[in-house]
């Protein structure tokens, strides 16, 4: 099966770049979280992670 496929994918022209665009779009992602992480407001962050444990805004449907 393995076979197959790889005979497969080396008759499409032109497919060698589609793993260059997958690990450019994958490290672009994740070096902009890690940039976002790192440059967050501290006080933004503390808001978001006191939501769950906020009673206050609770709604009854």
């Amino acid at each position: 099966m393995l076979k197959y496929v790889k005979n497969h994918m080396d008759s499409i022209s032109g497919i060698e770049i589609y793993p260059v665009i997958s690990l450019l779009i994958f490290f672009t992602f994740f070096v902009a979280l890690f940039w976002w992480v790192f440059t967050a407001k501290k006080d933004y962050i503390k808001k978001m992670s006191n939501i769950p444990l906020d009673n206050q805004n609770e709604t009854t449907l």
